[in-house]
C-alpha cells in the first residue's frame, strides 16, 4: 500500500514538473515573441527616422540650389535699381537744358543734347546686355503689373485707360519688375461722357 502511494506521489511530482516545464516554455516563447516585435519596431522607427533625415537633407539641398540660382540671376537687383537714378538724372538734365530760354535754338545746346543722347543710348545698351530693359508704355493699355497711373488726362481720341504720358520710365530685370513706369492715362471728358450716355439712352429708347 505504501509502495503504491509512493508511486502515485512520484507520478504526481513528475506531472507537476512537466506542467511547470510547459508553462516555462510557453513563457519563454511569449517573451521571445515580445522581444522580436520590439526589435522590429525599433528597426521601423530607425528606418522612418533615416527616411525623414534624407528627405530634410534633400529639401535643404534644393533650397540651397534655388537660393544660389536666384543670387546668381538677381544678385545685382539692388545695384541695378540704384543705377536707374543715372538715367533719371540724365533725363531731368536734358529737360532743364531744353527749357532754358537763354540756350534755346543755340548750337551749344544742340551739341550738348547730342552728347546726352549718345551717353543715354550707351547706358541703355549696357543695361540691356545685363537683361535690364525699359518697359514700353506710350499708347499701351494700363497694366497694373508694369505701370502705375499717377494722373488722368482728358483725351477723347484715345480709349480710356490708354497711356498717353510717361512721367518716369519703368524697367524689368529678366522676368522681374525692377520698377514700374509712372504714367498718365487717358479719360473721356465730362462732355463726351454725357454725349455717349445720351446716345446710349436714345438707342435703348428705340
Amino acid at each position: 500500500m505504501e509502495k503504491e502511494e509512493n508511486i502515485n506521489k512520484n507520478n504526481d511530482e513528475n506531472l507537476e514538473k512537466e506542467t511547470q516545464d510547459l508553462k516555462k516554455d510557453d513563457s519563454n516563447d511569449i517573451q521571445n515573441e515580445t522581444k522580436e516585435e520590439t526589435s522590429e519596431e525599433k528597426i521601423l522607427k530607425l528606418e522612418d527616422k533615416l527616411a525623414r533625415t534624407f528627405a530634410e537633407m534633400e529639401n535643404q539641398r534644393r533650397r540651397f540650389e534655388k537660393e544660389k540660382d536666384e543670387a546668381y540671376e538677381y544678385g545685382g537687383f539692388a545695384f541695378a535699381k540704384e543705377a536707374l537714378n543715372l538715367i533719371d538724372n540724365f533725363e531731368r538734365s536734358k529737360q532743364i537744358l531744353e527749357n532754358d530760354v537763354s540756350l534755346k535754338n543755340s548750337e551749344a545746346l544742340k551739341k550738348t543734347l547730342e552728347h546726352f543722347d549718345i551717353i543715354y543710348k550707351n547706358l541703355i545698351s549696357v543695361f540691356s546686355k545685363n537683361d535690364i530693359k525699359p518697359i514700353e508704355s506710350l499708347n499701351k493699355k494700363l497694366d497694373p503689373n508694369l505701370h502705375q497711373a499717377m494722373m488722368e488726362i482728358e483725351d477723347n481720341e484715345k480709349e480710356p485707360g490708354t497711356i498717353i504720358q510717361e512721367i518716369q520710365k519703368g524697367f524689368t530685370i529678366k522676368d522681374r519688375l525692377l520698377r514700374p513706369s509712372l504714367v498718365g492715362v487717358s479719360k473721356k471728358s465730362d462732355n463726351e461722357d454725357k454725349k455717349n450716355q445720351k446716345n446710349e439712352e436714345n438707342k435703348e429708347a428705340k
